[in-house]
């Protein structure tokens, strides 16, 4: 028997959570999740992992899209959002332990028609393997779960981002730009591939081929923070400073405690000389994150500007 499934494609990181919980603190956050209309979205999976220890935990959001995660230490949280028919989406996020954080509010957006394949009963159980292989971080075998659906399900196109991905994992970046090519070939406009290849360069050490595959979104529509943030880092890395500060503008706009994009906003408008509005910017960063060991550097940032 045939049906349609949701592939849930892995990301480029893939964080291991382990079984310790040396993340445990007095910290508490909660937050939404809404679909592109606004509607909460129920039963995400919503991934915590605290780099610093090597550990998190994960939740679900309930019939309104609402989250909490409590007993938590302060510092910076990497967060995965998933559900099956949904873009997952990936941030990273300074909390704090004491006092209050602000709402994570975040929108998943449907995967489009294209993303919807058939499979056969028993391709869905090696779809499963190769993910779960993957999440272990053995990528070489997952691939060769992956290749099995494209040998016997060849309209499952999108299987091909899952390769790359291992591939790219692997630091095999050549391998992994020529299937995320292949997910180009039958859907041009794929955002996840073109980034996908632009990481491809960048880890290659070629920005300015990476800036050519950036160069093909349109600034209009890209709203997530994480890739505004990655193509303003090009441009900054390639000393465009006026281009990086228009994506790294849009990602703060969009998410308001995004303590990345106000960093990397003040240190470029420090490159513009754009002084009266780096002081804001680093600024507003101190008000999200006042005590930690980054936040000591923008207030010397600040005072070297004022002098």
């Amino acid at each position: 028997m045939k049906k349609v499934i949701l592939l849930l494609i892995t990301m480029l990181v893939v964080p291991h959570f382990a079984l310790t919980q040396d993340y445990r603190g007095k910290g508490r956050v909660y937050g939404n999740v809404y679909d592109e209309n606004g509607k909460p979205i129920e039963g995400v999976k919503v991934k915590l992992y605290f780099p610093r220890t090597k550990s998190g935990f994960e939740v679900v959001t309930d019939s309104k899209g609402k989250w909490v995660a409590a007993w938590i230490r302060g510092g910076n949280w990497d967060m995965d959002f998933e559900k099956a028919g949904f873009i997952p989406k990936k941030i990273s996020v300074e909390l704090k332990e004491l006092g209050r954080n602000l709402p994570v509010d975040i929108t998943l957006i449907a995967l489009q028609q294209a993303e919807k394949i058939v499979l056969l009963d028993e391709l869905e159980e090696t779809l499963r393997q190769g993910n779960k292989l993957s999440g272990e971080e053995k990528y070489q075998e997952a691939i060769g779960f992956f290749e099995i659906i494209l040998e016997k399900s060849p309209d499952a196109y999108i299987v091909n981002m899952n390769i790359g991905n291992s591939y790219f994992e692997l630091k095999n970046f050549d391998k992994a730009e020529e299937y995320y090519l292949k997910v180009l070939e039958k859907e041009p406009d794929n955002i996840h591939a073109i980034m996908a290849i632009s990481s491809c360069y960048v880890n290659r050490g070629n920005n300015n081929k990476a800036q050519e595959w950036y160069d093909k979104l349109e600034f209009d529509k890209i709203d997530d923070p994480a890739v505004l943030y990655n193509i303003g880092t090009n441009y900054y890395n390639i000393s465009k400073f006026q281009e990086a500060m228009k994506y790294y503008r849009k990602s703060v706009e969009i998410q308001k405690d995004f303590l990345d994009g106000y960093y990397q906003l003040g240190l470029t408008l420090l490159n513009l000389q754009h002084n009266a509005e780096a002081i804001a910017v680093f600024g507003n960063y101190l008000k999200i994150d006042p005590d930690s060991e980054r936040a000591v550097q923008v207030k010397t940032f600040i005072e070297f500007i004022k002098k």
